[in-house]
């Protein structure tokens, strides 16, 4: 169902978005730091949820859009990888703004307010949209699932980041306000990832 290439080039940019400090690690972040490993565990699992959320409806959308018409599948695609380029882009010219942990709110209901953070958040879908199109292939079986399995995997890796900073919270919380060069060099990273990605998939489906 899935080509190998493509699954393992996936895997690959889906790690290194996961990995790169961002919004979503920045939150859970602040709540392990306000509540402990509890809280920011809770915090995990209620985004981890609220990205599934956008994931089965993305791929609904996905799915519907492919029924009415191959061009405007095609059309998706290019305007996603479009994207990702630009998303690229703005990480390498913003690698120098100052990443602060903002301080969390009540710590009552972390794991309701993690869904809700997710949920709410119209980049997350923006971004599912961009993203896993790129590597859903029509012939290769049901969009609907392919988009699934991927988005899954996806949510899961960024779920896995955010453990592993629930675990190492206040280490990782004066690197990351400390260390100038190491905030720079993974926007820079991810920055020059995303473009790559974006360019190789546009060109790969022009041809």
């Amino acid at each position: 169902m899935f080509d190998a290439h493509r699954l393992l080039l996936f895997f690959a940019a889906a790690l290194l978005l996961a990995i790169t400090p961002g919004p979503g690690i920045f939150y859970v972040l602040a709540r392990s730091l306000a509540g402990g490993k509890r809280e920011g565990i809770l915090s995990s699992l209620g985004t981890f949820v609220g990205g599934l959320f956008h994931v089965f409806a993305a791929a609904l959308g996905l799915s519907a859009i492919l029924a009415a018409s191959a061009v405007a599948f095609h059309t998706v695609k290019y305007a996603g990888a479009a994207y990702l380029v630009w998303l690229g882009i703005r990480m390498i010219l913003t690698r120098n703004a100052e990443m602060t942990v903002e301080a969390a709110g009540p710590s009552t209901g972390a794991f309701r307010q993690g869904i809700l953070t997710e949920v709410l958040n119209p980049k997350t879908a923006l971004f599912f949209l961009s993203f896993i199109p790129q590597f859903v292939a029509p012939a290769h079986g049901h969009v609907f699932f392919q988009f699934a399995v991927l988005g899954c995997v996806s949510v899961s890796l960024n779920t896995a980041a955010d453990l592993v900073v629930v675990g190492m919270a206040s280490p990782l919380e004066r690197k990351l306000k400390n260390s100038v060069r190491f905030r720079r060099r993974q926007r820079t990273a991810s920055g020059l990832g995303m473009i790559g990605l974006g360019a190789y998939l546009a060109l790969a489906d022009s041809k």
